[in-house]
């Protein structure tokens, strides 16, 4: 009873133990205690500091069964959901209550059998875009449980590491519960001992260094529990100089050596920690100050030659971030779901030892051989560029898968990859937008060294590397914003060195940078110098190039589009840098501002996208009304050189096979939304693509007309950044390899005729029979085709009488009359030559007549055959557009025994068999379902 009656005092005098964040009670709480937490907005994180609307708690719990405290169990509600059971309840200004009853175990629904050690909190706001409340350090947040009994906790200093000045004054608290005498030491020195449950004492650290502290409780039976921390004393920082030839980052000073420098501009003090220091704080390792209070240096001594180490900044005492420029990081959330198949050897986080993304140092790596180191880049306006998105080309999503593809786009005649973004990003499935580090590779896709590989050979096969990068941008977790940030507001703070606190354009994500800045310019040099000189790539795409300015345009679309005298300055310094480094690298822009800047650009040598999915698309649909793809010609919008790369997809826009099956126009039995009649569209629109001289993108499958929208699966934007299928399958149906090898032949003759590369050219893009005319000393070109969905009659226009050369079917025609006119069914066209060419694969252009006998006018189900049968037979059918079809079998009751086919296809006539193996003799039915279309007949199994 004495026990009960000391708790009971103990619970008058300190209802709450302290933690800054939280408080809870009871302290020592078990899984079958009920729990009650304060949560208070103003610490940690400050997330939600000021914050009027309600909180909720994400909430689960660290059990037996856990992995790691990020492998949370038992959470209460998906992100986001907001229930009755994980509000909070305001009960001050920036305080809020939240009970856990009537016990933790069954507040959680955890199994008898499995322990819990720990309650996770993440605190949010209730709608999106989400306001968190997190630890100082943007961790989760822990309340530890008992186990029961004898019991002890140092509550006071919260943090472990606790960094103190010198002379500074720390107070520590120590609680117990079961004991009856408590004691507390200072390197091992007994400083303070009580009977009763708490102790509470004011330490000074009058020496520099690092002190133990211990609290040792006691019970009656003299058995002992003990918690014991580090405090760290730190005397005044040392002023010297950064030592000559080290950059800002990891600086490899010897096999067994490294020295860090960490540009942080209005910091009191850093110590760097990490495996080396088994992750404890280790006064060896403050770093010095140079003498404009920019930067923080160490040199870490000792390192074991080719070992990977883990390490992290230690900022003021309380934040964790790594090194901006390391080339590898671990991610405690994400680098568990990366097999070993995809990354040997992976090195794994340092669980339970600190929080937040670690970077890696090694020194004495093994550099990557190069094979290839005299590749010359594709001209300018030879470009055929391949847009890749690495996590939707192949199931893989590897490196090593693209290394596996490079002979087929080779074939396909691609001469430059550009990867999406492949710099570390927030997540492992993701498109690249959200970049964190610039300087490491996604691990998701593999090492650093494949990456290098993938480079290396697609130069052995005459492929160029294109990066699409993020330079306008930063997410949350990267080093860069998490080092100034203004936790009350929830955006970078005002003395950052390298962001804006409001973007100051509009469609920004993440965090915008302030690219007037100095700290903004060496850091975005650095990016683009390491890119090209360690990984040799040839170019770079900016991503949201447009953003590349101060000049503040809020949300107003039109002005932030606007001729920017400054935009254009610095986009210049940045790529003169980019020039000085490598002469010949491609710089890309995505910029879509007004024609008048875009020119200054393009004429001084910079290239930049040029969308035309709208008119293209409106074109292949067989709406003609804005169908005029003319504004592709370089020459059409005044610039000195071909520096448009010209587009009809890409990965922002819907796909034209899409629109094609949904909307395309018809006539009669020509119908755009057949499958056979939109590839051969397709095939209409890339003979007025690839002609155009200037540089040309395809994004990836386009050659086989993919054509699932970009909002698949759910159709709405909700899904577009979703995973979508790598459709290799399209290489097994005819039609769709045909396109393929269009666009291979095309591709050929802009590659490899220096006619298609001429100045000396005119675009006739409106109405409904639209023209190209090239004219080159070693050949003219006339390409004519026919948009409509009823056949035309038009005009080529020959530059002259004479022979000229059909390029697809390698026939000859002898012109008298320039001005003759020629009829073109719907969807077809011609590509005529002055000079003959080596035709391509015959039988690759399909007619609307063959199309139309090859399309069926029902929907249509055989009787199958043979019948009766045992174990196989083939079931026919017809699908006059494409569709999802299904064929599933049934027993005479009605219950469905089989499924035959649940597959989406084109429209066409298909045989499937069916094995009926597992089924008893007797007779069945097999239904056909498609659109609205259904179909039943009879089948008879007879073993």
């Amino acid at each position: 009873m004495k026990f009960i009656r000391n708790m009971a005092a103990l619970f008058l005098f300190l209802p709450f133990f302290l933690s800054a964040q939280i408080t809870w009670t009871p302290y020592f709480a078990s899984h079958s205690d009920s729990v009650t937490v304060i949560f208070d907005a103003s610490q940690g994180n400050a997330g939600l500091l000021g914050y009027t609307g309600d909180v909720y708690a994400h909430t689960g719990v660290i059990t037996s069964a856990s992995t790691s405290n990020s492998d949370w169990k038992y959470v209460k509600t998906n992100w986001g959901v907001n229930t009755p059971e994980t509000k909070l309840t305001r009960i001050g200004t920036d305080l809020y209550q939240f009970k856990i009853k009537p016990s933790v175990r069954a507040f959680y629904g955890v199994p008898a059998n499995e322990a819990i050690q720990k309650i996770a909190f993440v605190f949010r706001s209730a709608a999106s875009p989400y306001r968190e409340g997190k630890t100082a350090e943007g961790g989760d947040i822990f309340v530890n449980l008992s186990t029961g009994g004898l019991d002890v906790a140092i509550t006071l200093p919260e943090s472990d590491p606790t960094i103190l000045a010198l002379n500074g004054s720390l107070p520590i608290q120590a609680l117990s519960t079961g004991s009856t005498n408590l004691a507390l030491y200072i390197d091992g020195n007994q400083v303070s001992t009580t009977a009763s449950f708490t102790i509470n004492y004011n330490y000074t650290g009058s020496t520099a260094g690092k002190k133990w502290v211990k609290a040792v409780a006691t019970s009656s039976t003299g058995s002992t529990k003990a918690d014991s921390l580090y405090v760290v004393v730190r005397p005044p920082v040392t002023v010297q100089a950064l030592p000559a030839n080290m950059k800002d980052g990891v600086n490899y000073t010897s096999v067994t050596s490294a020295t860090l420098s960490l540009y942080a501009p209005h910091k009191e003090y850093v110590y760097i920690i990490g495996d080396f220091t088994n992750w404890q704080v280790d006064p060896n390792l403050y770093m010095k100050k140079t003498p404009d209070g920019n930067r923080f240096w160490a040199e870490i001594p000792g390192l074991s030659p080719g070992v990977e180490y883990g390490f992290q900044y230690l900022v003021d005492g309380t934040l964790r971030v790594t090194d901006p420029y390391v080339d590898k990081v671990l991610d405690p959330w994400n680098d568990r779901y990366i097999s070993n198949a995809v990354y040997p050897g992976l090195k794994q986080y340092p669980a339970g030892k600190t929080s937040g993304i670690v970077g890696v140092l090694q020194t004495a790596q093994s550099a990557y051989q190069w094979q290839n180191t005299s590749f010359t880049r594709p001209a300018k306006t030879d470009l055929v560029i391949y847009e890749l998105l690495i996590r939707d080309f192949t199931t893989a999503r590897t490196y090593q898968s693209v290394i596996d593809t490079l002979s087929y786009l080779k074939r396909l005649g691609i001469n430059a990859i550009q990867l999406m973004p492949v710099m570390e990003f927030e997540g492992n499935e993701s498109w690249g937008y959200n970049p964190m580090f610039m300087f490491a590779p996604d691990k998701y896709y593999g090492p650093k060294n494949k990456l290098k590989e993938l480079i290396d050979k697609a130069h052995g096969m005459g492929m160029a590397v294109i990066l699409d990068i993020v330079l306008n941008h930063q997410f949350g977790l990267s080093p860069l914003v998490r080092l100034w940030w203004d936790s009350a507001n929830n955006q970078p703070a005002a003395n950052s060195p390298y962001f804006n606190q409001v973007a100051r354009h509009p469609f920004n994500v993440g965090y915008d940078f302030n690219h007037e800045s100095q700290a903004t310019k060496d850091f975005v040099d650095r990016v683009n110098t390491y890119w090209l000189t360690e990984y040799k790539v040839d170019g770079f795409r900016y991503d949201l190039s447009k953003g590349f300015t101060q000049t503040n345009s809020g949300s107003n679309v039109g002005q932030w589009g606007q001729y920017d005298q400054s935009r254009i300055n610095l986009l210049k310094r940045m790529a003169d840098v980019v020039w000085q480094t490598d002469p010949g690298a491609y710089v890309i822009l995505e910029h879509f501002a007004d024609n008048s800047e875009e020119t200054v650009l393009a004429n001084y040598g910079m290239m930049l996208w040029s969308n035309h999915n709208h008119s293209y698309n409106e074109a292949t649909m067989g709406w003609l009304a804005n169908s005029d793809f003319s504004w592709i010609s370089w020459k059409n919008k005044g610039w000195q050189q071909p520096h448009g790369i010209g587009y009809m997809e890409s990965h922002d826009e819907e796909r034209l096979m899409y629109k094609n099956l949904q909307y395309g126009n018809a006539s009669g039995t020509y119908n755009i939304k057949n499958l056979a009649v939109a590839l051969n569209r397709q095939k209409l629109a890339a003979a007025f693509f690839f002609t155009v001289p200037g540089p040309k993108m395809l994004w990836q499958f386009g050659e086989l007309g993919f054509d699932l929208s970009i909002n698949y699966p759910c159709g709405t934007d909700a899904c577009r950044l979703s995973n979508k299928p790598p459709k290799w399958d399209y290489l097994q149906i005819p039609e769709r390899v045909k396109l393929n090898k269009v666009y291979s032949a095309l591709a050929n003759l802009k590659v490899n005729y220096p006619a298609f590369r001429t100045n000396d050219f005119t675009i006739a893009g409106s109405g409904a029979v639209k023209k190209i005319h090239l004219y080159h000393s070693s050949m003219n070109v006339v390409v004519i085709g026919n948009f409509d969905v009823t056949t035309q009659s038009g005009i080529p226009v020959f530059p002259n009488a004479g022979t000229w050369y059909n390029y697809f079917d390698g026939t000859s025609m002898n012109v008298t009359d320039p001005n003759m006119s020629v009829q073109l069914q719907p969807g077809e066209f011609r590509i005529y030559t002055s000079v003959q060419l080596p035709a391509p694969e015959p039988g690759l252009l399909t007619s609307a007549e063959e199309i139309a006998g090859e399309i069926p006018s029902e929907y249509g189900l055989s009787q199958n055959y043979p019948n009766p049968f045992n174990p196989e037979t083939t079931i026919r059918f017809a699908v006059k557009q494409a569709d999802m079809v299904t064929i599933d079998v049934y027993d005479v009751m009605g219950s469905k025994v089989a499924s035959v086919l649940n597959e989406y296809k084109p429209a066409g006539t298909y045989e499937v068999s069916f094995d009926a193996s597992a089924l008893s003799s007797g007779v069945y039915f097999y239904r056909m379902t498609a659109g609205g279309y259904s179909e039943m007949k009879k089948l008879v199994v007879l073993k």
